[in-house]
């Protein structure tokens, strides 16, 4: 996977770092940045200073979260589970820890400590996880075509800012202290040694008669809460805009068919690109945009057919704006001497969209913001167009009749009766298995002999730092519990049931004498230090948001 991401980003630099950048600084900008005066022309910004700098101002916006994103780009290689919010998150305490950087007059980095920075960043970690001068040869030279105009010294500027970033955050760790238990339990947790057995009952195999009566079906509805509430409806009509109405309008000249292709060329392959590429043929790049040419110009055309119907779509809103339109009827009767014909959508919940245009989350979601106060949509883009949606009613939610959902009530009665019935199942197994066990039969005889099928599987001895690496997670969540001899209680974990046996536990050396005593008391003590000077730099950054935050009026 790591090596995946690695070549991707490797090919994809330019695109993918343009995206993430554009997407991280505009979710800020209506997140954080969002004052009093936004997209209001009569109404002036409002500062919002934050160490130096003015977060609704879109340079200071920049230089905060583009720097950023470059820093964790260059220390974590990928975004790896981080959303936008971590992301501004990291950005903010890193602009606070480089305000405590100048407060301290910790000095500019020095070329070697950037080099040696360079070294470290998992950005240009080849797939042995270490340094590889190709990966950074290949990152210095799509920085010379960036499209944002990062270049060398923006990159030299950020590595800078981190390692002054990282000389305050030792500073603020302090010496990390830990007890010697929090160690022993570590290194007891981390290097016990396991032999297991396992053995596993299939759950679809499991087919017991259930009889449900009209009685527990009654009852089992009226306790379940919402869980059959039929969910809110809106009806709403459309008028469309469709884009191939537009393409007419639709002129491209030869070099906008070729810088769209260039822009976009893994979105128009050769019919031949799937074939072993002859290291000997001279790329002929005239050649393959002459070959993909129709598809590219219908591409095009189709997209800014798409952007004519969404102003289309948005001329009307306006227009029904200026007409000040406050009823149904008058709406109505704009509609038809402006000669706009209005769909009619089938009622759609907030979940499922209108079936009419694929079920379109957007397209839902601003249909719910419609009521008798706002009958008119802003123009939402659609498949192949755009629309503006017109209120016509919205169906609160309601609790069904039992006759109307009685298939789906019966299907989950059934399934919660099987799933209970598996655990006793599962409590009877084990009760067994334990007596067999104890006098003197191994695991798997003792498995066999079950009247439930039950799959064993041995596992050899093996550490929490050094486990197999297709070992079943739901096996490890057993361990803690277990002692040499001791077996599980059956864990359900997708379709079967689970059963662990501790054939053999070894505890590791838990005196301060064993080398991993040290290497674990450091370890912790890192990484408590390292929370302690986090949440000094959290705290710094929460005040200093509260203390410019907007005044409410």
């Amino acid at each position: 996977m790591i090596s995946w991401i690695q070549r991707t980003f490797q090919q994809h630099f330019r695109t993918i770092f343009a995206i993430l950048l554009t997407v991280t600084i505009i979710s800020f900008i209506f997140t954080i940045g969002a004052s009093p005066g936004i997209g209001h022309g009569d109404r002036r910004v409002v500062a919002r200073p934050f160490f130096g700098y003015d977060l609704n101002q879109p340079d200071d916006q920049q230089r905060i979260f583009g720097d950023g994103e470059i820093s964790v780009r260059l220390q974590f290689g990928a975004f790896a589970g981080a959303d936008a919010a971590q992301i501004q998150n990291f950005a903010l305490q890193r602009a606070a820890t480089l305000h405590l950087a100048d407060q301290w007059k910790i000095p500019a980095a020095t070329t070697a400590e950037i080099t040696e920075a360079i070294k470290n960043c998992r950005m240009f970690a080849g797939q042995d996880g270490q340094f590889d001068a190709k990966v950074y040869a290949t990152f210095r030279d799509n920085l010379k075509t960036s499209p944002r105009g990062t270049s060398e010294g923006d990159i030299a500027r950020v590595l800078g800012d981190d390692v002054r970033a990282e000389k305050v955050n030792k500073l603020l760790a302090g010496p990390g202290y830990v007890l010697p238990a929090d160690v022993k339990l570590q290194l007891s947790r981390a290097d016990t040694s396991w032999t297991l057995a396992t053995g596993t009952v299939d759950y679809a195999a499991f087919k017991p008669e259930i009889k449900a009566s009209d009685v527990e079906l009654a009852k089992w509805f009226e306790e379940s809460g919402g869980r059959y509430d039929v969910p809110p409806k809106v009806t709403v009509g459309a008028v469309v805009f469709d884009a191939a109405a537009y393409t007419a309008n639709v002129s491209l000249p030869e070099a906008d068919v070729r810088a769209f292709y260039d822009a976009n060329p893994s979105r128009f392959p050769k019919a031949n690109e799937s074939k072993p590429v002859d290291p000997k043929t001279v790329a002929n790049p005239a050649a393959d945009f002459a070959a993909v040419r129709p598809q590219v110009e219908a591409a095009l055309k189709l997209e800014r057919a798409q952007a004519l119907a969404v102003k289309a779509a948005s001329d009307l809103t306006l227009a029904l704006f200026e007409a000040r339109i406050t009823s149904q009827a008058t709406l109505e009767t704009y509609l038809a001497a402006k000669k706009l014909a209005v769909k009619a959508l089938a009622p759609f919940s907030r979940e499922t969209g209108p079936v009419e245009f694929g079920g379109s989350p957007e397209v839902a979601t601003e249909a719910f913001r419609l009521g008798q106060d706002r009958l008119v949509s802003e123009a939402v883009t659609i498949p192949n167009g755009a629309a503006v949606l017109i209120w016509r009613s919205t169906q609160p939610s309601r609790k069904p009749l039992l006759a109307e959902v009685k298939d789906k009530v019966t299907a989950d009665y059934v399934e919660n009766e099987r799933r209970k019935r598996f655990v006793e199942l599962g409590k009877s197994i084990k009760a067994q298995l334990e007596g067999r066990l104890k006098g003197g039969e191994t695991f798997e005889k003792a498995a066999a002999a079950n009247s439930t099928k039950i799959e064993t599987k041995s596992i050899a001895s093996f550490t929490l730092r050094s486990r197999p690496q297709d070992l079943d997670y739901s096996i490890l969540g057993t361990l803690e519990r277990l002692e040499q001899g001791q077996l599980s209680d059956m864990v359900i974990a997708a379709d079967k049931g689970l059963f662990v046996f501790a054939a053999e536990k070894k505890a590791p050396d838990l005196s301060e004498a064993n080398p991993r005593f040290t290497e674990t008391r450091a370890q912790l003590g890192a990484y408590t230090s390292r929370l302690g000077a986090s949440a000094v730099i959290s705290d710094m950054v929460e005040q200093e948001l509260k203390r410019s935050e907007p005044k409410s009026e």
